[in-house]
């Protein structure tokens, strides 16, 4: 592992968090149950054909400082289709708040970035909001989002739906980390495209000693904007003695996609224990895994017995501890799938959870003959 902080900096475009994620879904009121009654986000917005949309309809779903929008096309001419065939429901656009659109847009195309959108002006009876937005990998894009004097529910063009009386929340609270998966030799590539184009600095690196088992391994390097509000760990195969779960990704995803949403909670063992009850499917832990877990971590507040029941992981770093667990993928095509994460101090990834990890990982892709 490479920690690099030399050259950290003021940030290059006027960024300030993830605004929201926006997945392309084949019927996006199914999957708005599944996030509502599992995941436990609120139903706050929406837009369609009843509020003057005619090709697609979105649902807004929040949870504390976490907004998905679950899009899916009405129309089988929509490049909402495309997209759909193509990788199946996934993410689309990781939209990312800004104070000057205009500013994030004009520095990014004129550094490199391919356009998808130039700015323009989206308004309604609540206010503006000025949007612009540029490519990102594979077919992800990034959509620069600026708050002109907008006090509606979501965006102009949304209504705001009843308060939801089907979420049923479980502590979720802000995205830590969104995680993007190459395809082989095209980390390095995504990796120069943030540093160079949005003035992202590189925060941590993996290699395949670091991220390895006995079948297969993966390459990893973290970039993040100055203020560490935006991470984006990017991924790519390496070597191994047979398929990795990102070279399996790639090959059901037809490309480079967004692999998982860390998503961060302030009490892990309340948020999974809900989700399980709730239905939610997560990676199996072995046993084995907590037999020495207090000897690599050393002290916790937590009781061993209860994580080891929950199949909650632990690592530590020199500024503390974290804990996190993964889902299974949410999607038919073992694609997209959620990272819950509590930080206690700890500012990594996880590097001593990753053997863990991927082995449970791989014993999923055996069962789906993938391996």
């Amino acid at each position: 592992m490479e920690v690099d902080h030399k050259d950290l900096k003021e940030d290059l475009l006027p960024l300030r968090a993830v605004k929201h994620v926006e997945l392309y879904c084949g019927n996006a009121k199914q999957s708005a149950y599944y996030y509502r009654l599992a995941l436990g986000f609120s139903f706050v917005a929406y837009q369609g054909p009843e509020t003057g949309v005619r090709d697609r309809v979105s649902y807004v779903l929040q949870q504390d400082k976490i907004t998905l929008v679950l899009t899916t096309p009405i129309r089988s001419d929509s490049p909402i289709t495309d997209f759909l065939v193509k990788h199946g429901d996934g993410v689309r656009d990781i939209a990312l708040e800004t104070s000057d659109a205009e500013k994030a847009y004009n520095m990014t195309t004129e550094r490199g970035a391919k356009s998808v959108a130039e700015p323009y002006i989206i308004e309604d009876e609540n206010g503006k909001m000025k949007l612009a937005t540029v490519e990102a990998y594979g077919d992800t894009v990034h959509t620069f989002v600026e708050n002109m004097d907008y006090a509606g529910p979501f965006m102009p063009k949304f209504q705001a739906t009843p308060k939801d009386t089907l979420a049923r929340p479980v502590g979720l609270t802000y995205i830590d980390h969104i995680v993007g998966n190459m395809d082989w030799n095209k980390m390095d590539e995504a990796v120069d495209f943030y540093q160079n184009v949005f003035g992202f600095s590189k925060f941590v690196s993996f290699d395949d000693k670091d991220i390895s088992t006995e079948y297969s391994a993966l390459r990893s390097t973290v970039v993040s904007n100055q203020n560490k509000w935006i991470k984006f760990p990017i991924n790519e195969p390496a070597e191994g003695m047979r398929k990795s779960q990102i070279e399996e990704y790639v090959t059901f995803n037809n490309g480079p996609g967004v692999q998982h949403v860390a998503m961060s909670t302030d009490n892990i063992i309340e948020t999974i224990s809900k989700m399980r009850a709730q239905g939610v499917d997560f990676l199996n832990t072995p046993s084995s895994y907590y037999d020495d877990l207090l000897d690599r971590v050393g002290d916790i507040d937590e009781q061993l017995k209860t994580l080891a029941e929950l199949g909650i992981l632990v690592d530590r770093d020199d500024k503390g501890y974290m804990l996190q667990l993964f889902t299974k993928p949410v999607e038919d095509r073992p694609t997209l799938f959620f990272e819950i994460i509590q930080r206690k101090g700890a500012e990594s990834f996880g590097k001593g959870n990753f053997k863990a990890l991927f082995e449970s990982i791989e014993r999923e892709q055996e069962r789906r003959g993938n391996l």
